[in-house]
């Protein structure tokens, strides 16, 4: 799948440094302003489709996901809804990150369903073709949930539900997680968290490269450390060694705080965004492994 060009790659990343310079500047001039920036810069979403995005593949299925009212009026959540070539398969809650809509998604969520899983894959509200305003911690936190819902309906068995989640997407997964063992909400059997991080606040640090204590700051923590000791489900952490923008280490800090069973896996060369590919093969491995998932997961 093309990629874009390195300078767009790099100005992903740039929010992080204008979110440095307004909570330098910002913080004398109201506290509701500041927030709202910080929610836009955090998220810093694209309208349209990405730019090497040529439609959604055969099988796949477009579908509309209604949220609570009582959350949100006249609100859904758009969704990709893509069956495995199994009748059996294990089904997967695809949640993204910053920026990028479903449209940039299609790379891992076909090499995902390359390796046998049925996959649901959504926009949260404010993304893509899912109406809604700026989106918050919460309000994304409240479109996994919604989605979640809808996926047990796709998949009635418990044991072949996972959820998995990229960058600031690895931070909404394990919330989810962590509520559904908390809350009475249908069960899961397996996390999968890749490049992403302990909290906003270290993440920002680690892309700006400051000491400052920036979590103390920010609004919108994302505070996955103090959450993944209490998902009750086994993890799979996946990290790529060079990843230029969310350090390897704290998806180790992370894998020291989960609870057993879980297991890390270090992709020699991995970037940010190209983990699942260059590191295929260890990939559909670690997941047979740590799951005990039917056989044919990775055969594709």
């Amino acid at each position: 799948m093309p990629t874009p060009a390195a300078p767009i790659k790099r100005r992903r990343w740039l929010p992080w440094l204008l979110l440095a310079l307004f909570i330098g500047v910002g913080l004398p001039y109201g506290c509701s302003q500041l927030v709202h920036k910080e929610r836009e810069l955090i998220f810093s979403i694209e309208p349209g489709n990405a730019g090497w995005f040529t439609g959604i593949p055969a099988g796949m299925q477009e579908l509309d996901i209604p949220i609570d009212k009582t959350l949100s009026s006249n609100q859904y959540l758009h969704a990709w809804w893509w069956p495995a070539r199994g009748s059996n398969a294990p089904t997967l809650l695809y949640l993204h990150g910053m920026r990028w809509n479903l449209t940039a998604q299609l790379g891992r969520i076909t090499a995902l369903h390359n390796m046998g899983f049925a996959v649901l894959a959504i926009d949260y509200r404010g993304f893509g073709q899912s109406p809604g305003d700026l989106p918050s911690e919460r309000s994304v936190y409240q479109d996994a949930q919604a989605a979640w819902k809808r996926l047990v309906q796709l998949q009635p068995d418990a044991g072949k539900r996972m959820i998995y989640g990229h960058s600031l997407g690895g931070a909404i997964a394990i919330d989810l997680a962590e509520q559904i063992d908390k809350d009475d909400l249908p069960k899961a059997s397996g996390l999968i968290i890749e490049s992403t991080f302990t909290d906003m606040g270290a993440a920002a640090q680690a892309v700006i490269k400051t000491s400052l204590p920036v979590r103390w700051i920010l609004s919108e923590k994302f505070d996955s450390i103090d959450k993944i000791a209490d998902v009750g489900i086994p993890v799979l952490i996946v990290h790529g060694t060079e990843d230029q923008y969310i350090p390897p280490r704290l998806s180790e800090e992370l894998f020291e705080a989960a609870m057993a069973p879980k297991k890390l896996l270090l992709i020699p060369g991995g970037t940010h965004n190209n983990s699942m590919i260059v590191g295929n093969r260890q990939y559909a491995e670690a997941i047979r492994q740590l799951f005990k998932v039917d056989a044919d997961i990775g055969a594709g």
